[in-house]
């Protein structure tokens, strides 16, 4: 039982038991009785309203010390009244808790007074040899009632210490929250920016490249009227790179968001390209979701889904794997990618010192380095796990960002995704 709840029923409690002994066994006279049952009813509603007092944590001193000297006062009234008023005597060392500091101490005192007159039958038995004896119950309930007050305040100054310490932890931990959100928000505008450079890069070279290629063919075309031979050479030239140009231009767009993901959330749309990879490469491979699956924002299912595509693109050609697992697990805050083989196995370490240029025997350093930064970009990170012979277990993390926490600004993100684009375009053909 915690200690409010004591506080708040053992004094009626005790009330109760001793007004019921009172009545049975002391005298049947009018005054007795009037004094009796006026003084448990001032008793109970004073304590009744003193529960307010109880419940604050730092009670004003001036009403604590009212309230507390008008208890000890209707306390003392009742047990020289009858000393069966002992049972509720109990009260005022519970009750002294709202006294500030030291204060408590007097506030025993008188308690301790009180107690050690019903211990000796009744303010009747207190004279001669009696007088000595209770002094020693004084001292003896003082003690006793001082220790366990002194405990119960210092457990009660840890408790409030605690609650305290733990109000600053939640602080903080919502300070953190915070501030990783900020860091994952920056990451993401870090990639946007990534993203939009690759767009002016991408196009420069290919699209923006194609297309001038085309201009000067047909610039040739004019030149030459009368040759058909040479006029059609050139107007062939500039159809294919036509076609090229139109080629990566689908390759483009079509890097900007995987097809699977336009119609289905993430893990369907890994069941999609684990079934197709499978056919392809003849590998048997298993997709498994642990946790309840949400939307995610598209550039986190655009990173998880880009990694799985590359795990299974090194797993097909250099693993030698018979069996691939893809697992999806979704947390409270972050979404984890697994994509596990029983192939031949590298050594990640003589990976990462030859780099990536000397990493084509196995085709891993490259494609590992750009899963990685595609992951950087989203905040997430890559772990791999591998041992020549024993298989290869590569295991993406990025915080959860769900699509709706994006909701709101979706059409800004629109208009400022839709103007990247233009500008890198821009860039691209006037650079």
């Amino acid at each position: 039982m915690e200690s409010a709840t004591v506080q708040r029923w053992i004094p009626y409690a005790g009330l109760a038991v001793s007004l019921t002994l009172a009545l049975i066994i002391g005298p049947r006279t009018g005054v007795y009785y009037t004094v009796v049952l006026g003084g448990s009813a001032a008793a109970a509603l004073w304590v009744r309203r003193g529960r307010a007092l109880l419940d604050a944590p730092n009670p004003p001193v001036l009403r604590a010390t009212v309230y507390y000297a008008v208890l000890l006062a209707l306390l003392a009234t009742l047990i020289l009244t009858s000393p069966l008023f002992g049972f509720f005597g109990f009260t005022g060392y519970l009750h002294a808790m709202v006294l500030p500091g030291r204060t408590k101490l007097f506030g025993i005192a008188g308690t301790a007074g009180a107690m050690a007159t019903t211990q000796m039958g009744g303010i009747v038995n207190i004279h001669g040899a009696g007088v000595y004896l209770y002094l020693v119950l004084v001292a003896v309930n003082l003690l006793i009632a001082g220790t366990l007050t002194v405990t119960g305040a210092a457990e009660e100054e840890h408790r409030r210490e605690l609650a305290e310490a733990n109000e600053r932890l939640h602080e903080m931990l919502e300070e953190n929250a915070g501030l990783h959100a900020q860091l994952v928000a920056q990451a993401r505008e870090a990639g946007v920016l990534d993203e939009r450079q690759r767009l002016a890069g991408e196009i420069h070279d290919t699209i923006a490249q194609g297309l001038t290629g085309i201009v000067r063919q047909l610039e040739v075309v004019e030149r030459f009227d009368d040759d058909v031979e040479r006029r059609k050479h050139h107007l062939t030239l500039a159809r294919e790179l036509a076609r090229e140009s139109l080629a990566e231009a689908r390759r483009s767009v079509q890097a900007l968001r995987p097809g699977p993901l336009a119609v289905a959330q993430l893990p369907e749309a890994l069941a999609e390209l684990a079934a197709s990879w499978s056919r392809t490469a003849g590998i048997e491979a298993r997709v498994e979701v642990s946790g309840e699956a949400v939307a995610l924002s598209p550039e986190v299912e655009v990173a998880l889904f880009r990694a799985a595509q590359e795990a299974l693109a090194n797993a097909g050609k250099y693993s030698g794997a018979g069996r691939v697992g893809v697992t999806v697990s979704y947390t409270s805050d972050v979404v984890v990618l697994d994509v596990v083989d029983d192939g031949a196995g590298f050594d990640p370490e003589e990976v990462r010192r030859r780099g990536a240029d000397s990493a084509s025997e196995n085709g891993t350093g490259y494609g590992l380095s750009a899963m990685r930064s595609r992951l950087r970009q989203v905040g997430g990170t890559l772990t791999i796990e591998s041992e020549p012979g024993d298989g290869t277990a590569i295991s993406a993390a990025v915080p959860l960002v769900t699509l709706a926490a994006e909701t709101a600004s979706a059409g800004a993100s629109a208009r400022a995704s839709t103007g990247a684009v233009a500008e890198a375009v821009t860039e691209a053909v006037t650079g």
